[in-house]
């Protein structure tokens, strides 16, 4: 097993079948009677090669989810990890490590640097890391994608989907162990959005990547393998193999 070190301390690579698990997570805003409990002792896991959606109501605590098992956030109580890395004992750099070297981000902002060419979007973390990366999948992944022509394009020369396909080919470029994804479709039209998620779903399926996605829209939690359903801080149910006609089914009981 390979080590991350960082502050002279020697962190476990990710390694575990799980790409990414919570152990009794919780996470706590404010005390007293204004404590919000958004996280109530979550215990899920992320399986590898696999496409996950969180779904819930608004204030469910699905976003925080997402944040704190991708080291975004911390929790207030129990663990987080990707693969065997615990991230509640890693020290910040160790951390910004582990995200820059294991973790891809996909959010609904796009987060892409006007200045920087498409190209050079995709390639930042990279450059970042001073790495040039696999020259092969970056550019299987900018095919797959449909941007080759758009690559030396600025953000304000694209369309709202070729963003954020330049979005999810910089998440993808690095290869990580995981893609966390926050509504990554939500400033998007069905079109644009549809052909997002196809990536995204070709990428698990051909490219064997993990994602977890969280978002609020059944079409989009369809392409998925499985959702995690979260109300009130809590899981309170799963499904395989969804499709948006189940998923609504499903949602309608969450005023039950």
């Amino acid at each position: 097993m390979t080590v991350l070190v960082a502050d002279n301390e020697i962190v476990a690579e990710p390694t575990a079948a799980a790409a990414a698990r919570t152990v009794d997570a919780t996470k706590v805003y404010g005390e007293g009677p204004t404590e919000v409990r958004a996280l109530d002792r979550v215990t899920v896991q992320f399986g590898r090669g696999g496409f996950t959606a969180i779904m819930g109501p608004s204030g469910s605590g699905k976003s925080t989810l997402l944040h704190c098992v991708a080291g975004l956030d911390t929790l207030t109580s129990g663990q987080a990890f990707i693969g065997d890395a615990d991230l509640s004992v890693l020290s910040d750099n160790a951390l910004t490590l582990l995200r820059r070297d294991h973790v891809g981000f996909v959010f609904q902002a796009y987060n892409l640097v006007t200045t920087l060419t498409a190209d050079e979007n995709i390639r930042l973390p990279l450059l970042l890391a001073g790495k040039k990366g696999d020259g092969a999948w970056i550019a299987k992944v900018i095919d797959t994608l449909g941007i080759a022509d758009r690559l030396e394009h600025h953000p304000s020369e694209l369309s709202g989907g070729q963003q954020q396909r330049v979005a999810v080919a910089r998440a993808l470029a690095s290869r990580p162990e995981i893609i966390f994804a926050d509504e990554p479709t939500g400033n998007l039209d069905s079109h644009a959005s549809a052909e997002v998620l196809g990536f995204m779903r070709r990428a698990v399926d051909d490219m064997s990547q993990t994602i977890v996605m969280v978002t609020h829209d059944p079409i989009a939690a369809g392409y998925a393998d499985r959702i995690v359903f979260l109300a009130d801080g809590r899981v309170v149910d799963e499904m395989y193999d969804p499709t948006a006609e189940r998923i609504l089914e499903r949602m309608k009981r969450f005023g039950d």
